[in-house]
């Protein structure tokens, strides 16, 4: 899941931008069918921070291998069920992380 998300051109970018705090974004439909959205964001959460500096490690290349400690670390405060390493669904982590992203904004 983590490695699809890091392959997301527009993530990426809107995250670096969402980072700096009261920061305003443009968000403009692929197809144009829609008019383009401004959109202010406040102070990022810790969950957006953290998947903003795992996402951001992943791209340098002197990098070998990253873990993401961090990133897990916020998803488990989010959704406890996630402790103790047991055998989780990565559909179910897709939706966590996002939606607690979402609960930041």
């Amino acid at each position: 899941v983590l490695q699809n998300l890091s392959q997301t051109p527009v993530l990426r970018e809107l995250l670096k931008e969402a980072k700096m705090p009261d920061t305003t974004v443009k968000i403009e439909s692929p197809d144009l069918s829609m008019e383009p959205q401004l959109i202010k964001l406040d102070q990022p959460g810790p969950l957006t921070l953290a998947m903003y500096q795992f996402l951001t490690e992943m791209q340098e290349t002197k990098k070998g291998v990253v873990t993401p400690k961090e990133l897990f670390a916020q998803v488990c405060k989010k959704a406890i069920r996630f402790k103790g390493y047991q055998q989780q669904d990565s559909h179910e982590l897709l939706r966590c992380l996002l939606d607690g992203m979402r609960a930041e904004e």
